[in-house]
């Protein structure tokens, strides 16, 4: 599949429009698709890319639009509503299939058919942006450097800014409860049930539990049974975290959720960019072995809707290129830690774990 032709679906939304700009940057010439075809015309067309649309309700027309394509790109969220049927369409079609998901059950239900895509000899390998590709390279370093660990943290900081489509998906968390896998399996605790401390280069600081695609996919990627991953504890999240424990079933039933999807459409479609580039990201993965030795490393990854189209771009251009292993797959399990280095303006750092 070496030169393979790239499908990007979602190239009308704001992470969908920065991964295009990468990937003409890289040489990329990908077809560009979404559910709208006016929308993907428009900006098809200054470009003199080719086009097509389909919704993911429909797949037939995902049949016809996924014609003599190599690999899939899927920028569309929410993710739990396009992921399982463009990942489908892409395999009936002997494509691979990628997203820049970040959302649990999501993978999960990627991972629970990875038989069905290794007999059809697709690669289907979600959360190749910001979620999870620096969490996911920096926990397989630090297992290949110290073997047998049994906990792996994942702490972040630096997630201030949120477009309408991601505010759109945490729309649908409320009142479920905050996800973490123990023994293999994953469990949901109570909204601000548990705290850690990273140190994201000013020494330590306590951070909530959240769930976030590590959840998923780490445990594939490392063999780690027990999986937990927190955000940076500060006042909005603490605000956020209290209003979903108190009202959070409230807030998921039909009407609430409707409410709030008419709020998120009056929402900028995207952050600024000016205030995008005053934020820094920073990602801690920590392993515990059953001594209680710990290890613990960070990446410093700018911007994340930046890493997001930089790092989907790398792995798509990999991948047409024939990287692929026939399955369900993760990002460092596949090209390994080293992935981080090919990704532009991400530093990894070594960190200590506190105590």
């Amino acid at each position: 599949m070496a030169g393979g032709r790239v499908l990007l679906y979602g190239s009308t939304g704001f992470t969908g429009k920065l991964i295009l700009a990468r990937a003409l940057a890289a040489g990329l010439r990908p077809v560009l698709a979404g559910r709208d075809a006016a929308g993907v015309r428009a900006v098809a067309a200054p470009l003199g890319l080719a086009w097509r649309a389909a919704p993911v309700t429909d797949p037939a027309a995902l049949d016809a639009a996924l014609r003599d394509v190599d690999v899939v790109l899927n920028a569309a969220g929410p993710f739990a509503d396009t992921a399982l049927p463009l990942a489908r369409a892409a395999a009936r079609r002997r494509a691979h299939y990628l997203d820049v998901c970040g959302e649990v059950d999501v993978i999960e239900a990627l991972a629970r058919r990875h038989a069905e895509w290794r007999a059809q000899g697709v690669m289907v390998m979600p959360a190749v942006g910001f979620d999870v590709v620096p969490s996911d390279c920096l926990a397989v370093r630090l297992v290949r450097e110290s073997p047998g660990a049994r906990t792996l943290r994942i702490g972040i900081q630096g997630l201030y800014l949120l477009s309408r489509g991601s505010a759109e998906t945490l729309a649908r968390e409320w009142g479920r409860g905050i996800r973490l896998r123990r023994d293999g399996r994953i469990e949901t605790v109570p909204p601000g049930a548990m705290t850690h401390a990273f140190d994201y280069g000013d020494g330590p600081r306590t951070s909530l539990l959240v769930s976030w695609g590590d959840v998923a996919s780490a445990y594939y990627s490392t063999g780690i049974p027990n999986v937990e991953t927190y955000f940076a504890a500060g006042p909005a999240l603490q605000a956020v975290m209290a209003a979903n424990r108190l009202i959070g079933p409230l807030l998921s039933t039909a009407p609430a959720q409707a409410l709030m999807q008419a709020w998120h459409a009056l929402l900028p479609a995207a952050p600024p960019a000016a205030m995008r580039e005053r934020v820094e990201t920073v990602v801690v993965a920590e392993i515990e072995a059953p001594s209680g030795a710990r290890r613990a490393a960070r990446v410093r990854a700018g911007d994340s809707y930046e890493f997001t189209a930089a790092s989907a771009t790398v792995v798509a251009r990999r991948v047409a290129a024939g990287e692929a292993v026939p399955g369900f797959q993760t990002p460092a399990r596949v090209f390994g830690p080293e992935l981080l280095a090919e990704v532009p303006a991400s530093a990894v750092e070594r960190a200590e774990a506190p105590r």
